[in-house]
């Protein structure tokens, strides 16, 4: 009776806040365990407080929440530390080993989230919502379904008596989607760890049609992130008196440059190994491409196909894109400065430098000022490929999804990865998320993830992490 009456109060706070009519549209529930139910509330709870940098950033209370949930599993209050820095804050918990003198397994993933306008979306964005087999909200996909996830899975590990021989550190950070400064201090201080398990990065893929699982990638490297200011000055004047150089349309042919220029098509051991595998498991079409890619990088056929699907543009080159323009003073003034914002991923092996030289003569305009103003990223090497962490997530990958090929590729985004490499720590991104590419709104509008991917998702890290904590 009293299982039963915790699992209806489960299934009450699941569904709660939800209209009937909705919550109608949104039966009948995947199959869930009680911890996946516990998952599921948690990622909820976590996704109503709104983690966004700036005034009334809830980041310390996402923290708190996630404290309180470790602590009603079992661990103790001493075990878990929470640092405030600026309006942001980082969690540290440490799950000590039976075995001194071990390096540490460090969980790495953020409790921040970017910014999202409730008038944009059609679900508030801070209201999570579970309908029609996916939980809404922004977090859903990054990252708060996960850290749930993980939460729980280390609570349900504790429960069930297990005891790792290295420490376990669950290490959460504040502001990785802006400034990094936790990400940073979180490097800094676990600098000793043997292995980072980021839950941030890579996943599965599911089939477009049939929903089921397609293959999982798990990420060994990452495109380094740089931003780049293009500014354009000019002395302006009155509106009714327009001149042959306007500061706007100068930007303007700037940015059709840069949106128009290609940068050369490239291969690493990682991104070949993922077109390989990928190919198998694709449509026809773009299983041809990708083929063709893996084979000859130069080929413009292949390349075409790759760049027009936007999940896989990023895997086979450098990428940069326009992302913010500001220009003019004033309605009846001619503009006397214009600027825009190159957001650039910048594959492997290219410094920053690189790319600058390489916008550069791509605009050819000596009037263009352009500058590296990137704050919170550094190029990294990708992460040895580890046969210990290959089999380890292989296995957890098969007793989740069975039968689900399961290998290696590249993150096109930039996570707290980078500072873990840069200090010589192996770090490989694993989430267990399984989603379909068109359904992936990480960062824009209407946010969120498949029911589906809770469950195994629990069995996937009860293996991983016994395996890579003995």
């Amino acid at each position: 009776m009293i299982r039963r009456a915790a699992l209806a109060f489960l299934l009450a706070s699941v569904m709660g806040g939800i209209p009937f009519r909705e919550a109608a549209r949104a039966q009948p529930l995947p199959s869930l365990t009680q911890e996946g139910l516990e998952a599921l509330t948690l990622a909820k709870e976590s996704i109503s407080l709104r983690s966004v940098a700036g005034p009334g950033n809830r980041t310390p209370d996402v923290a708190g929440l996630y404290r309180r949930a470790l602590i009603a599993g079992g661990f103790p209050p001493g075990a878990i530390a929470i640092a405030r820095v600026g309006d942001t804050a980082y969690l540290v918990f440490r799950w000590a080993g039976q075995t001194h003198g071990l390096k540490p397994l460090v969980i790495s993933g953020h409790m921040d989230v970017v910014a999202a306008n409730p008038a944009d979306w059609t679900r508030d964005p801070f209201t999570p919502i579970v309908e029609e087999g996916y939980l809404y909200g922004r977090g859903a996909t990054d990252m708060k379904l996960s850290n749930a996830l993980v939460i729980t899975a280390l609570v349900n590990l504790h429960r069930h008596g297990y005891r790792p021989r290295r420490d376990i550190v669950l290490a959460l950070s504040g502001d990785e989607e802006t400034a990094m400064v936790t990400s940073r201090i979180l490097a800094e201080k676990l600098h000793d760890a043997g292995m980072v398990l980021n839950i941030d990065v890579g996943g599965g893929t599911l089939d477009e049609k049939t929903g089921q699982p397609l293959y999982f990638v798990w990420s060994g490297a990452e495109k380094t992130y740089a931003d780049y200011r293009l500014v354009v000055t000019d002395p302006g004047g009155h509106s009714s008196e327009p001149r042959a150089r306007n500061a706007i349309d100068v930007l303007a042919r700037a940015l059709i440059r840069v949106e128009t220029h290609e940068f050369t098509p490239e291969l690493n051991a990682l991104t070949r190994s993922y077109f390989v595998n990928a190919a198998r498991l694709s449509p026809a079409p773009l299983a041809a491409a990708m083929r063709a890619f893996a084979a000859s990088p130069g080929d413009r056929k292949a390349i075409a196909t790759l760049r027009a699907e936007p999940s896989l543009t990023g895997m086979i080159g450098t990428t940069c894109v326009v992302t913010t323009v500001r220009g003019g003073h004033a309605l009846n003034a001619l503009p006397q400065r214009a600027e825009a914002n190159i957001n650039c991923r910048i594959f492997p092996g290219h410094s920053r430098r690189d790319i600058l030289h390489e916008l550069s003569a791509a605009i050819g305009d000596g009037s263009v000022k352009i500058t590296d103003e990137t704050a919170n990223s550094v190029e990294t090497d990708a992460s040895p490929l580890d046969p210990v962490f290959s089999s380890a997530i292989s296995e957890a990958a098969d007793a989740a999804f069975p039968d689900v090929p399961v290998f290696p590729g590249m993150s096109a985004g930039a996570s707290d990865s980078m500072w873990f490499r840069q200090r010589g720590v192996p770090s490989y991104g694993a989430s267990p998320i399984f989603i379909k590419a068109s359904d992936n709104f990480s960062h824009g509008l209407n946010e969120r993830s498949p029911l589906s991917t809770i469950t195994p998702g629990m069995h996937y890290f009860e293996s991983l992490i016994p395996a890579l904590s003995r």
